[in-house]
């Protein structure tokens, strides 16, 4: 399973960052967490794709609006480079540039909503008598 892979890779990390930050101090392991987080990313992409298709092709034969569904996977894909990137960024120990980080993806969650839920009032205003 690519969990253990992932898991693997991870604990082997720590531990080197660890050694890493005892000898040589934090900018070489903040380097070492930067290149096996992004690695754990890249080894996802590939299933992020597929998900992605599948969602595509339920959307699809479910008839629902296309922009929808590309709107609704940028706020996920909002939500999870924010996190990435917050995360980064507490780990290096830039606790207030990781709560920026957080605000602006909130705030491009909302504007990219807003569409969305302008539908799904109106949809509910036709309902109503």
């Amino acid at each position: 399973m690519e969990i253990f892979q992932i898991a693997g890779l991870a604990l082997t990390a720590t531990m080197i960052i660890v050694l890493v930050r005892q000898s040589r101090g934090n900018e070489a392991a903040l380097l070492i967490s930067l290149v096996v987080g992004a690695t754990i990313f890249l080894l996802l992409l590939d299933r992020i794709g597929t998900v992605i298709q599948v969602l595509a092709d339920l959307s699809q034969r479910a008839g629902i609006n296309q922009f929808y569904l590309n709107t609704i996977l940028k706020i996920i894909g909002i939500a999870y480079v924010a996190e990435f990137g917050s995360q980064v960024c507490r780990d290096a120990g830039e606790n207030a540039i990781a709560s920026k980080v957080e605000l602006a993806a909130k705030v491009l969650i909302m504007v990219l909503a807003i569409p969305i839920i302008v539908a799904i009032l109106e949809s509910i205003i036709r309902l109503l008598p």
